[in-house]
């Protein structure tokens, strides 16, 4: 493949733990998918010399956006519930009597593969238009083995579709169904794990997911999942301290997971097990804000601790119905007090760090992949600043 030349821009390549890294006057060599030369322009090798250069008119220039956490296929809405949060009842008392997650499953059971495909890629363009080059989808909301195993199939069509890296996760430990209501156990063992292995047999599934919570799984049945998950060779994640502190953030590090998200009850037990095992936070502040939440979660101690934090829409159409990760990106510096660089990380350098794919994408540097953003912005402030405008020019995913 010819190499690419691009200069005249403003770089900005979200390199070093607290720095945009901002270069000015750069220039950018692409060549076989991959950044050749990202620097100064006064400092292109005499190698690249002869190319013809793609003048940015001094545009800026970052990785391409990452959103780590989504749960973007699925059936139905839950507009009538958003009204009934809004009449006073809470998101726990909604799901005890049969709304929230389970009225999503039931939804989504009904569509079909196809079905779920089509009415997915809506949402996954409006999350490319905004410059996101790599979404991760999980399952979760069919809840048996052929429903589960048919959104996972759905997830890797959508990445032949889209042209985007498409992460896929398996959420079959989200909630127990109805046909299992009160046999959790029997549901991990009868559903959630031979599903794991049947997905992991096909390559359906990336990394494996569990809501560990007080209307969802407790510490001993995530255990389980886990523990089958380490046996298939699959890396995990966990819904941990949403609504309450059940421990679940220092089970995740136990494991080595790759991140705990939501966290708004996190303890600082829970901080240090993720900082000694590097597992990142993923904060939702799109749930936070839908569900009106008070509890922030502890972005402080977090950072203090060293804890990497990464930010996500959450996707999903009962507490965060958002397809904008630039929103995410200023409610996050609003509602948490993330700084405007913090939330960049959140959403690149530090999703790629959630996903295990910090060694490809997440930062401009030479030898990681050619995902980049375009932007008709001066500082990288602006897209956290800015609340309803996208100011990308363009996306830059050079295939091999």
């Amino acid at each position: 493949m010819a190499a690419r030349l691009l200069d005249r821009l403003n770089l900005c390549r979200m390199v070093g733990e607290t720095a945009y890294g901002l270069v000015p006057d750069a220039a950018l060599v692409l060549a076989d998918g991959q950044i050749r030369y990202c620097g100064p322009k006064g400092d292109l090798p005499k190698e690249w010399h002869g190319l013809d250069a793609e003048g940015l008119d001094g545009r800026l220039v970052t990785p391409a956006l990452i959103d780590c956490h989504t749960h973007l296929i699925f059936g139905g809405n839950r507009a009538l519930e958003f009204e009934m949060r809004l009449q006073g009842r809470s998101y726990e008392d909604i799901a005890r009597a049969g709304g929230g997650i389970n009225s999503t499953v039931q939804a989504t059971r009904q569509l079909t593969e196809d079905q779920l495909v089509e009415t997915a890629l809506p949402r996954l363009n409006a999350l490319t238009a905004e410059g996101v080059a790599t979404v991760e989808i999980k399952s979760g909301y069919g809840l048996t083995i052929a429903d589960e195993l048919k959104m996972l199939r759905a997830a890797r069509r959508l990445q032949a579709l889209s042209g985007i890296r498409i992460c896929t996760t398996y959420l079959a430990a989200h909630t127990t169904p109805p046909e299992y209501k009160g046999r959790a156990g029997d549901y991990i063992s009868e559903v959630v794990l031979p599903g794991m292995t049947a997905g992991a047999a096909e390559g359906l599934i990336d990394a494996v997911d569990a809501f560990c919570e007080n209307i969802a799984f407790s510490t001993s049945e995530t255990r389980t999942v886990f523990e089958h998950a380490r046996l298939l060779g699959l890396p995990v994640k966990l819904h941990a301290e949403q609504l309450s502190d059940q421990g679940g953030a220092a089970l995740a590090a136990e494991f080595a997971a790759l991140s705990a998200d939501h966290l708004e009850y996190l303890s600082p037990a829970g901080i240090a097990a993720m900082a000694a095992a590097g597992t990142v936070a993923v904060l939702l502040p799109g749930a936070f804000y839908t569900l009106r939440e008070t509890m922030v979660p502890p972005v402080e101690g977090m950072r203090a601790a060293g804890v990497p934090m990464a930010l996500a829409s959450d996707c999903n159409p009962g507490t965060s119905p958002i397809t904008s990760l630039l929103l995410t990106m200023n409610m996050a510096a609003t509602l948490f007090r993330m700084t405007p660089e913090e939330a960049l990380a959140g959403a690149t350098r530090n999703a790629a760090l959630a996903l295990g794919l910090q060694n490809e994408i997440g930062t401009v540097e030479a030898g990681k992949r050619a995902e980049l953003a375009v932007w008709s912005i001066e500082h990288p402030a602006e897209l956290a600043y800015r609340i309803g405008f996208n100011p990308l020019h363009s996306s830059i995913i050079e295939k091999n």
